[in-house]
């Protein structure tokens, strides 16, 4: 099975207006609300390409309850753990540019904590756990180096997708994949990458320090795959970008998505890299019909 942790969900609320004037009254002209969440888009993406999960984290109030029937009206599995206060609204304003305001989200108590790792405890060889975004404040910095450590010898599959210490923190237990983004590259080793040449020496040095599979998102040029002594590069297929929240999330569900049917990571990073662009052009997250219709134009080479 397929776990995805989403520590600080969120109920995103996509408003879309014609010009947005800041100190003035402004009318919304088209809005949407949708659970958000890096680990609850990996979900999404993978429960509309067919492959099922259980997505794990924290909810509360009146908010977390939209969250969780939402994702149940989605045939999503859920198993978080209940909360005091209510999960936050993250508000995502699209105009003459974007600009996102993100709630803060509940306290979670050792409590709450404690029964989190209670379902770690469950997983058994051969599950996947995702683990993915920032750790919110009240709980440990060390928690995602915590919990790979105490899945590595059970041989889980952990993903880790998230920035800087809490990537690096994590490669001594060998996760199964990591995947910043050229910039959060650079921040790790201190450099400023703009090029896929940049960029490779980096990936190289992620894989010696312990990561199974390194997936690095360039933006517009594309992508690179980094397993074992290996890089491969994926291009961007042709499309109009209409959203970037959660193209990311995209690639990484994708890239299991594939790989739970067949282990083989080129293939995976191809249908990986199909479903970050699939996103990119939708006003949702992908779907099984776009990334079909975008994944001839996508091609793996080795590099």
């Amino acid at each position: 099975m397929i776990y995805t942790v989403t520590l600080n969900p969120s109920i995103d609320y996509f408003i879309e207006l014609d010009d947005f004037k800041v100190g003035e009254l402004n009318r919304i002209k088209n809005d949407r609300k949708s659970p958000g969440g890096k680990g609850i888009n990996v979900s999404t993406v993978l429960q509309n390409v067919g492959i099922s999960s259980v997505a794990l984290g924290f909810v509360g109030g009146f908010t977390g309850k939209f969250l969780v029937d939402t994702l149940t009206e989605k045939n999503i599995q859920t198993d978080f753990v209940a909360v005091e206060g209510d999960t936050r609204i993250n508000v995502k304003l699209h105009s003459n540019i974007e600009t996102e305001i993100n709630g803060a989200g509940p306290k979670i108590t050792s409590v709450e904590l404690e029964q989190l790792f209670e379902k770690f405890n469950q997983l058994q060889k051969g599950d996947v756990l995702v683990l993915a975004g920032s750790i919110p404040s009240s709980l440990p910095s060390t928690l995602y180096q915590q919990v790979t450590n105490n899945l590595q010898d059970r041989e889980v599959k952990v993903v880790v997708d998230a920035t800087k210490d809490l990537l690096v923190e994590v490669l001594p237990y060998k996760p199964f994949l990591i995947k910043p983004n050229h910039h959060e590259l650079g921040e790790i080793f201190g450099v400023e990458i703009k090029s896929a040449e940049e960029a490779i020496p980096y990936g190289k040095k992620l894989i010696e320090m312990g990561a199974e599979h390194v997936i690095v998102s360039m933006a517009d040029k594309g992508s690179l795959l980094f397993v074992g002594n290996e890089v491969y590069s994926a291009n961007i297929p042709d499309g109009k970008l209409i959203n970037s929240v959660g193209a990311g999330d995209s690639v990484v569900a994708g890239f299991i998505a594939s790989y739970s049917k067949n282990q083989n990571a080129t293939e995976a990073f191809r249908f990986g890299a199909t479903a970050g662009s699939a996103t990119a052009y939708l006003e949702g997250l992908a779907t099984e019909e776009k990334i079909n219709e975008l994944i001839s134009q996508v091609q793996v080479k080795k590099l």
